[in-house]
C-alpha cells in the first residue's frame, strides 16, 4: 500500500491509499476519488516534499549550510514575533474567546490580546468571523520561569 496526498479543488486536503500509483491513475481517470469535505471528484495528487528523491548521496555542504542557515533564520523570526506579542498586547489568558468576541460585538473596546483558546472556541470565533491568528511560542528556558 502506498499514501498520497490529494487535494479537490476547492482546497480540502486528505489521504487516499492505493495499491500502487496505476491505481491512483485509474480511479483518478474514473472519477472514482472524491473529496470527503464537500464531495467534489474534481481530485488531483499533491505532491509531497518527503516523496521527492534526489539523485547522488543525499545533499552537499552548501544546501546543508544553506538549509541549516534557512533553519536559524525561522528560529530567529519566530522567536521575534513571539517576543513582540508578549510585549505589545495584553495577556487575557483562558478568556480569549470571551474577550475577542466582547471586541467583535462592540460591547468592549477594541485592543491588542493574546490568550489560549480550546478548539471549540476557535471553531466559534471563525463561525463568528473574529480574525484570530495563531503565534507558535518558543519554549523558555526553566531560569525564565523562576
Amino acid at each position: 500500500m502506498i499514501v498520497f496526498d490529494l487535494e479537490c479543488i476547492n482546497g480540502h486536503a486528505f489521504e487516499g491509499w492505493f495499491q500502487d500509483k496505476q491505481e491512483l491513475d485509474s480511479q483518478q481517470t474514473q472519477g472514482l476519488l472524491q473529496c470527503p469535505v464537500c464531495d467534489t471528484t474534481s481530485v488531483v495528487q499533491k505532491l509531497h516534499p518527503i516523496a521527492i528523491k534526489t539523485s547522488g548521496a543525499g545533499p552537499g555542504p552548501q544546501a546543508r549550510q544553506a538549509l541549516q542557515a534557512s533553519q536559524e533564520a525561522m528560529t530567529e523570526l519566530t522567536e521575534r514575533v513571539a517576543r513582540f506579542v508578549e510585549k505589545n498586547f495584553e495577556d487575557v489568558g483562558h478568556t480569549f474567546a470571551k474577550e475577542a468576541l466582547k471586541m467583535h460585538y462592540g460591547t468592549s473596546e477594541f485592543r491588542s490580546i493574546r490568550g489560549t483558546t480550546t478548539q471549540e472556541e476557535e471553531k466559534i470565533l471563525h463561525k463568528e468571523g473574529v480574525p484570530v491568528f495563531k503565534v507558535p511560542t518558543p519554549k523558555k528556558n526553566n531560569e525564565d520561569l523562576n
